[in-house]
């Protein structure tokens, strides 16, 4: 089955844990306290993939991230750090303001994708999320993760890609080339009240200065 990016409840599965057999990934949405605003990615574990890993970064050279800094749109966010629920969904962003990094995937500043999850769109109370403005980001703008070891690893913005819920969206959290990537999630598009959700899936790759 090739990866795939869907609407609805289904959870966006990424797996970056050691060597497993294959890979499903989807993009859901699951509403909180929002009007229009968007929920993280999720993860669900139902077909592992064989990943890569590199055995030169036995050794962990990057701490935990704990500050995601975008000068360009005015973001200054605190990372949380994102596991599984035990229904196998990945947990989203406390707050608005908030982001998660998924902590079963590569740091950001190892080798691998380190993905980064934000919510987009207007809350109840008026409040913006703090991707709304990620979309106006251009290639070579620079991205500042701050770690718990008092280290800030800058990325640079290669591209973006907007995807479509039955897109195959592998590339997100998987990686074999051997560099260090942070890749940024949210969603756009067109509000469905119906669904509850967006039309699109946005992504932000950046690679490591």
């Amino acid at each position: 089955m090739q990866p795939k990016i869907s609407l609805g409840q289904t959870p966006l599965i990424a797996v970056i844990i050691g060597f497993v057999l294959s890979l499903t990934i989807l993009f859901c949405f699951v509403p909180k306290n929002t009007i229009q605003s968007s929920s993280t990615p999720f993860i669900n574990e139902n077909k592992p993939v064989k990943t890569i890993i590199n055995p030169d970064q036995e050794k962990v050279n990057y701490g935990l991230p704990m500050r995601l800094k975008i000068p360009e749109i005015n973001v200054d966010a605190t990372i949380d750090n994102a596991g599984l629920t035990p229904d196998g969904t990945m947990e989203s962003p406390k707050s608005p303001s908030g982001v998660v990094w998924y902590k079963l995937g590569a740091r950001p500043g190892e080798i691998g994708s380190a993905v980064i999850a934000g919510h987009y769109g207007t809350w109840k109370n008026g409040e913006k999320s703090v991707f709304d403005d990620l979309s106006k980001l251009n290639p070579g703008d620079k991205i500042y993760i701050e770690d718990d070891m008092g280290k800030t690893t800058t990325f640079v913005l290669k591209n973006s890609q907007s995807y479509d819920p039955s897109a195959d969206a592998s590339g997100v959290f998987n990686s074999n080339d051997g560099k260090s990537h942070l890749n940024l999630v949210t969603c756009e598009g067109i509000w469905n009240p119906i669904s509850q959700s967006y039309s699109k899936r946005l992504v932000m790759f950046a690679d490591k200065e």
